[in-house]
């Protein structure tokens, strides 16, 4: 039997203005790597970054991994693991028959996620958790960035 190795995977989201100019962020360790990953869009929503901030997070986990995802978003986290199965049934409208917002960005993450072995955590933004808090800084730096090039030009 092959023991898989356990990944955490901590994540992040910020946005300047929302919308704005945003940031994501993401930690991730295990018993071998600790690796960083951040980014930034122009013109985009808080929501966006956290979820942009799973995605690129999941993708650079090897596949077939064991992840526990640690996420203060609980669109994220409840969309993922409870409200995703009612949108696929109700061709992707939320329950008031709306649109799901950031569609795109759902199906990309449902499909990733099949990957994967999940656990999902929630916890409190700016609690002083140490991995959320690192995810938070991360993404901030990525929207200093932007502004820091930006005014390069």
């Amino acid at each position: 039997m092959v023991i898989k190795e356990r990944v955490q995977l901590f994540t992040d989201g910020a946005c300047k203005g929302n919308p704005g100019v945003g940031g994501w962020g993401a930690l991730i360790e295990s018993s071998y790597f600790t690796k960083e990953l951040k980014g930034y869009e122009q013109l985009t929503t808080n929501n966006r970054m956290e979820l942009i901030a799973v995605i690129e997070g999941v993708k650079s986990i090897e596949k077939n991994a064991n992840i526990v995802i640690t996420t203060d978003s609980m669109y994220v986290k409840n969309g993922i693991s409870q409200w995703i199965d009612n949108w696929r049934k109700n061709d992707w409208k939320t329950s008031a028959k709306k649109p799901v917002k950031n569609k795109e960005l759902w199906l990309e993450l449902d499909k990733l996620v099949q990957n994967y072995s999940i656990e999902w955590k929630w916890v409190k933004g700016h609690s002083g958790h140490p991995g959320n808090e690192r995810a938070d800084q991360l993404a901030n730096a990525a929207i200093s960035e932007f502004y820091s090039l930006e005014h390069s030009l």
